[in-house]
């Protein structure tokens, strides 16, 4: 586990620093809900084991990710399970750096990849369905113009159709800069998909279809887990040039994505501090558990029960009192799925 030594002082002092631990009264929890599923997900997780382990009601609440992380620096919410923290360095080095408002336990997975994908069969073709390599040279987002055909806009036939990010999130904004940064702007057009759903439906439709596709998409997600995708080159990640001055132009960096905590709230709420520094996961368990659940048209409350009987061996570690993991394992073994 990833709860060293050094995190635990760091977070001790920062909190006590503030002012001296005190009991909550209301035992209550608010997770914030953003739009995509991995985060819905491991909001359950913890919150089944803060529930059923440590006595507190759970309640998730919705924002998508700017007006979400305000709200964890203001303490309208007390915890964000997924801090896509690149995709906000500029919120995260004032929240959690400079005013020590949230305070950084560590990342709920690995590293996680996200850019723009491709089916592979667009690249190699796919002997297997009968699909013939359609653009064989495809291998950067240089070689995009070459190809734009391919991926039509229907609203726009003059132009290629790029499915950004969902707006609302930071990395929507990016993906618009990038593509001026590349110089695609002339040969391609963003869309915009209302919501998470609309973009994976779009991919796994033209998928299905044997049709071409391009989007930008990231990891853990079942799509990953389901379908074969490439994801197109980028310049290597610079640090100088990710800002919206360069555009963008270099490959994402690999997003860490942490959980934090209002560190007002954990002041008072010490207790559960061992458990949520050392909840990790890995992008394999992430892709499994959210594969379980597009498979099964299950809702987020059942893949992270799902979740929780897979991967007893994993989670019983993260809680270092013996009566609490009981307390969680007797709630799980009642519910069936």
């Amino acid at each position: 586990m990833r709860k060293l030594f050094a995190l635990f002082c760091a977070v001790s002092i920062a909190v006590f620093c503030i002012a001296g631990p005190a009991p909550a009264k209301d035992k209550t929890v608010t997770f914030v809900d953003f739009s995509w599923s991995s985060v819905q997900m491991h909001n359950r997780i913890a919150g089944f084991v803060l529930e059923h382990g440590y006595g507190y009601k759970p309640n998730y609440i919705f924002a998508e990710s700017v007006p979400g992380l305000t709200g964890l620096a203001r303490g309208d919410i007390d915890v964000a399970m997924e801090m896509w923290v690149d995709n906000v360095l500029e919120w995260y080095n004032k929240a959690v750096g400079k005013n020590k408002e949230v305070i950084d336990l560590g990342p709920v997975f690995p590293d996680s990849p996200q850019g723009w994908y491709v089916p592979t069969f667009v690249i190699e073709g796919d002997e297997e369905r009968g699909i013939e390599p359609m653009a064989p040279d495809l291998k950067s987002v240089y070689d995009l113009p070459k190809y734009w055909e391919l991926f039509k806009d229907p609203e726009k036939p003059n132009k290629g159709r790029f499915y950004n990010a969902i707006p609302g999130w930071v990395v929507h904004d990016i993906n618009l800069k990038k593509l001026e940064a590349y110089g695609l702007t002339e040969t391609y057009e963003p869309f915009s998909p209302g919501s998470q759903t609309s973009l994976a439906t779009a991919i796994v439709t033209a998928y299905n279809k044997g049709q071409p596709v391009l989007a930008y998409y990231w990891e853990p997600e079942w799509i990953m887990g389901m379908l074969n995708m490439t994801r197109l080159e980028e310049p290597p990640y610079d640090p100088k040039k990710w800002n919206d001055e360069a555009g963008y132009a270099c490959e994402f960096p690999a997003a860490r994505v942490h959980i934090g905590i209002n560190t007002d709230f954990l002041k008072n709420n010490t207790e559960i501090l061992s458990f949520l520094a050392n909840y990790e996961t890995t992008l394999e368990q992430n892709n499994a558990a959210l594969a379980y659940m597009q498979h099964n048209n299950a809702n987020v409350e059942t893949a992270a029960v799902w979740f929780l009987k897979e991967y007893k061996d994993l989670w019983t570690k993260w809680i270092p009192d013996d009566k609490v993991k009981e307390k969680v394992l007797k709630a799980l073994e009642k519910i069936k799925i």
